[in-house]
């Protein structure tokens, strides 16, 4: 017999809850159970000031872990993967469709990630295209349809993205088509727009999607693609940039908001506790990336590298932040000046100064272990457990004004995160009828270098929540029966804690939509 719950230790009474919930299936449980052994190791060995800045999360390690054995981000090199094979995974290189649709499902259960399942699927219109020749149309879309279909039950995690574009090709077409159909969770889908190699018909084709089923995302590869090298980067998870055939090895923010609240204004804050919550924060991350590098033999041991999928100098640590409404709302206050964080508003001057600081903080400071020795600065989006505080440099939720001033006012920040930075535009269900404003808008906010565009549909059931994808029918039956898909408790924490449920629908016309006249 099992013994009473008062003689259990805490940590049994933890793994028994676990193991005796009903909301969970048996792979849950097992996930949560492995978490509970992870974090039972001791934490890395850390300076007072930083100990004392985690435990009040003034700074964050994103839960990855006391002693992180796996990068947090993985983006193999799945074009060579599929062209050399694998002695590992004792695969020939893919000869036909079948062969490369059977092979990347086979490798993506080999990838790790913080999530324990990959987050980068890559470019499948690209690696795929390769392999149509012989095959009608139709062919192509009962097989990939299957794919989709295959990816969301077998790798049910809203983490998971997938990129295409921005050229045209028929893998890419239906990859759109069979999105809007399935009205999937997973993968997630982002969209490369370049305004010289994507057709507008094929463009129209991704606004059309976010009418359906609120995806893809949209990213300005011209932005992205200057900030990289020839090898590439790819867009995973809740909206990173990474560079492909690496990734993040590790993210930790800082809370701008409780920075803010230890400074004495906003002079304080610039010129004193915010270098010294950065210099906190690069310490947690190099202690971080040298257990991964020196002590967990991960990039010694895995066939990944070993076969040239990755390569341990194009990881990069990510230097991530958040709650800068809060920040720059508490400075202002302490400054005696009555503006607040939003469009229009000289509070913004100051919110752009401290990216901007930011910025000039992470390419100025070497680390040990990063890409070209460096991390990269990263507007996080926030976690379901964040309280009082709003995703990287948004506007608040509830507080939205008209997509034109919303993107106003966030695009400036744009020029600095090139780790990822995202808002969501929450569009009313009229836009469904006038598909061409989101695409003038789209194309307007890129032309201000706004690096993502990413937008909401009110009416949709399948809706982002911080970066990743549910279903609002899931989240309303989480707490009777649970859920399949690994990521719809973080949806239904969010909504409790974030507000994310709050967020304002606005109608976009014609006459308001940001000209852009090419």
């Amino acid at each position: 017999m099992m013994k009473r719950n008062s003689e259990l230790t805490a940590s049994q009474e933890r793994y028994l809850a676990i193991a005796t919930d009903t909301l969970l299936s048996p792979k849950q449980k097992a996930n949560f159970l492995a978490l509970e052994a992870e974090n039972s190791i001791p934490y890395l060995s850390l300076s007072a000031e930083t100990e004392k800045a985690l435990s009040e999360r003034v700074i964050c390690d994103m839960y990855e872990g006391h002693a992180p054995y796996k990068p947090r981000y993985v983006l193999p090199d799945y074009a060579r993967f599929l062209q050399q094979g694998s002695a590992y995974l004792e695969l020939a290189p893919a000869e036909d469709f079948d062969d490369a649709l059977n092979q990347l499902t086979i490798l993506y259960h080999h990838v790790p990630s913080v999530t324990g399942l990959p987050v980068f699927l890559g470019y499948l219109d690209r690696l795929l295209m390769p392999y149509t020749e012989g095959y009608s149309e139709e062919q192509l879309y009962q097989k990939l349809k299957r794919f989709w279909i295959m990816l969301d039950r077998t790798l049910p995690d809203a983490f998971m993205h997938a990129n295409i574009g921005p050229d045209d090709n028929i893998i890419c077409r239906l990859i759109l088509r069979i999105d809007a159909e399935l009205k999937q969770v997973a993968p997630n889908l982002t969209f490369m727009y370049h305004p010289e190699r994507t057709p507008g018909s094929l463009f129209l084709q991704v606004i059309e999607n976010i009418c359906e089923c609120s995806k893809p995302h949209i990213a300005n590869d011209i932005v992205h693609s200057a900030a990289f090298d020839d090898i590439g980067y790819g867009v995973v998870s809740c909206y990173n940039s990474l560079p492909i055939a690496g990734g993040g090895s590790t993210l930790s923010r800082i809370n701008l908001r409780e920075v803010a609240l230890r400074s004495e204004c906003a002079d304080d804050f610039l010129s004193h506790q915010l270098p010294k919550y950065c210099g906190i924060q690069m310490e947690l991350i190099e202690r971080r990336t040298e257990f991964l590098y020196e002590d967990s033999q991960f990039f010694q041991t895995s066939f990944l590298v070993q076969e040239g999928l990755i390569k341990p100098e194009r990881f990069a640590p990510m230097f991530g932040i958040y709650g800068m409404a809060e920040a720059v709302n508490i400075l202002m206050e302490k400054d005696g000046i009555e503006a607040s964080y939003e469009p229009g508003s000289p509070a913004l001057a100051l919110a752009y100064q401290i990216s901007a600081q930011l910025d000039d903080y992470v390419i100025s400071t070497p680390v040990k272990y990063g890409l070209n020795h460096r991390a990269m600065l990263h507007a996080q989006s926030g976690i379901s457990s964040d309280k009082d505080t709003t995703p990287g440099v948004r506007l608040p939720y509830g507080e939205e004004p008209d997509p034109v001033s919303h993107i106003m006012a966030v695009a400036p920040h744009h020029r600095y995160y090139t780790s990822g930075i995202s808002d969501i535009l929450t569009v009313d269900e009229t836009i469904k009828q006038n598909p061409l404003a989101m695409l003038q808008l789209c194309k307007g906010a890129f032309s201000q270098g706004m690096r993502e565009f990413t937008a909401n549909v009110a009416s949709n059931d399948l809706v982002r929540v911080t970066g990743y994808m549910v279903r609002l029918s899931d989240i309303q039956k989480f707490k009777e029966a649970g859920s399949r898909i690994n990521t719809t408790w973080l949806g239904d924490e969010a909504a409790a804690n974030c507000n994310i449920l709050g967020r304002q629908p606005r109608v976009i016309s014609r006459e308001q939509s940001m000209r852009y006249d090419k």
